[in-house]
C-alpha cells in the first residue's frame, strides 16, 4: 500500500500518523516543505521516502511530487494530510491521481461551506440556526429584526473564530454592515453550549471510535473578549448527541476518516429553534479535532488514537478497549489576567493529574491563552473543580 502523507512534520504531533501506518507495514511517502535533514529523526525513521517542495501551496510542485511517487512506487492508494489547511489540496490531488479512498473536491466543498451544510443537517433531521447570505443591507436588516438583533456574522467558508462578529442590537448591526465583506453568513445567535462528536468512521460508514468534548467558554469569546477558554471530554457520549452525529455523518456520506462535528446543546428554550437541552447543528469538520484534542483523547481513553485511525483504514474494525477511565481537560490562562491562584499553586495542588504544561505560540495564544494546562481526572466533577481553580 502506497500512502502519501502531506505535511507529516506539521503540526509537530502529526508524525504519529506516519508511525501508525508504518506499524502496519504501509509504505509511507511524505511531502514536506522543509529540508529533509531538518526533520525530526522520529519522523524520518518512519518515512520510506520523502519529497521536499519549496511551497506546498504551489500546485505544480505537489503534482510533480505525487508523479514522482507514482513513477517510483506505482499507483498511490491514499493521499491524506488530516489537516484543515490542506484538505482542498488533498482532494484535488486525489482526483488528479484517481485515488478513490477519500473525498474529491465536490464532496469536500459541501463540508466546508456553512450554507451548504444546512441542507445536509436538514437531511439528517438535525435543526440549525436560521441564517442568511446576502449583500443586500435591507435584507440583512429585515432578517436581524426577525431574530431580535441577536446575531453572529462569520465567513461562510472557514473554521475557528476568525472574522466572527457578535451583534446584540441595531447599532452594532449598522457598524457590522460598514465593514462586512462578501462571503459572510449571518445566523441567529444560539444560546447553547458547544459540544462535539469526534471520532473515526470506517469504509462501511460505521463509527468505530467516538468521543465527545464540551467547551468551557467559547473560542469566539476568547478571541474577541479575552474570556477564559477550556474544554473537557465526556466519559460517556450522550445518546441524543451520538444519534445526531451518526445521522449527520450518513447525510454527508463520510467514509474512512476522522471527523469533528460541532453541535450546540440549548441552554434554554429558544423560540423557533428548540427546547432546553435539544441538540442543534453547528458545523462539520472532516478531519481530527484540532489543538490538544487528539492528545486529550489518548489521555482520557488510555489509547493511541493515531494507531486506531491506521488500523481502521487497513482492517476496518480496529481492536481497542472501549472503556474510558478518565475525563481529560485543557484550560488556557492569559499573562495579562490576574488570577487568585498562581500557576505554581495549581501545579502543586494537581501534580498527580496534570500531564502537560504548554507555553503557547503567539499565533495561537489569542484563541487559546498564553499558557495551557492539560490534565485528566477520574470524574467530571474533578474536572470542573480544576477548571474553576485555574480561571478564578
Amino acid at each position: 500500500m502506497n500512502f502519501v502523507l502531506i505535511s507529516p512534520h506539521f503540526p509537530s504531533n502529526y508524525w504519529l500518523f506516519a508511525r501508525a501506518l508504518k506499524n502496519r507495514g504501509v509504505r509511507v511517502l511524505g511531502i514536506v516543505d522543509t529540508p529533509v535533514e531538518s526533520l525530526p529523526e522520529t519522523l524520518r525513521a518512519v518515512l520510506d521516502d520523502v519529497v521536499c517542495v519549496y511551497s506546498m501551496t504551489d500546485r505544480d510542485q505537489m503534482i510533480r511530487a505525487c508523479g514522482y511517487f507514482t513513477w517510483k512506487y506505482g499507483k498511490i492508494d491514499w493521499i491524506e494530510s488530516n489537516n484543515e489547511y490542506w484538505l482542498n489540496l488533498d482532494a484535488e490531488l486525489r482526483e488528479l491521481f484517481h485515488v478513490t479512498t477519500g473525498m474529491f473536491p465536490k464532496q469536500l466543498n459541501v463540508c466546508q461551506h456553512k450554507s451548504l451544510m444546512k441542507a445536509k443537517y436538514a437531511e439528517a433531521g438535525v435543526p440549525t440556526a436560521r441564517w442568511l447570505i446576502s449583500e443586500d443591507k435591507a435584507e440583512i436588516r429585515e432578517f436581524a429584526e426577525k431574530v431580535n438583533y441577536s446575531l453572529v456574522a462569520k465567513p461562510d467558508r472557514g473554521v475557528g473564530a476568525s472574522d466572527t462578529m457578535r451583534i446584540h442590537n441595531a447599532e452594532e448591526l449598522e457598524q457590522m454592515l460598514k465593514t462586512m465583506h462578501s462571503g459572510m453568513i449571518v445566523e441567529e445567535f444560539v444560546h447553547g453550549t458547544v459540544c462535539t462528536f469526534d471520532g473515526i468512521i470506517n469504509n462501511q460508514g460505521k463509527v468505530v471510535f467516538a468521543t465527545s468534548h464540551v467547551y468551557l467558554g467559547s473560542v469566539m469569546d476568547s478571541v474577541n473578549e479575552k474570556q477564559p477558554i477550556g474544554c473537557y471530554s465526556l466519559k460517556t457520549v450522550p445518546d441524543d448527541l451520538r444519534s445526531a452525529g451518526e445521522r449527520t455523518l450518513q447525510a454527508f456520506g463520510v467514509r474512512d476518516r476522522f471527523f469533528h462535528l460541532e453541535f450546540f446543546r440549548l441552554d434554554c428554550d429558544q423560540e423557533g429553534l428548540g427546547r432546553q437541552g435539544d441538540i442543534i447543528g453547528l458545523e462539520v469538520n472532516m478531519r481530527p479535532p484540532g489543538g490538544f484534542l487528539p492528545d486529550m483523547i489518548d489521555y482520557a481513553n488510555d489509547i493511541d488514537i493515531y494507531q486506531i485511525w491506521a488500523d481502521t483504514l487497513i482492517d476496518h474494525e480496529p481492536c481497542y478497549n472501549p472503556e474510558r477511565p478518565y475525563s481529560s481537560v485543557f484550560v488556557g490562562r492569559r499573562k495579562e489576567q490576574a488570577y487568585q491562584h498562581s500557576m505554581e499553586w495549581i501545579i502543586e495542588r494537581y501534580q498527580g493529574a496534570i500531564i502537560q504544561r504548554i507555553a503557547m505560540d503567539p499565533a495561537l495564544a489569542e484563541a487559546m491563552g498564553d499558557e495551557v494546562l492539560i490534565a485528566r481526572f477520574p470524574t467530571e466533577q474533578q474536572v470542573f473543580d480544576f477548571y474553576a481553580d485555574c480561571v478564578r
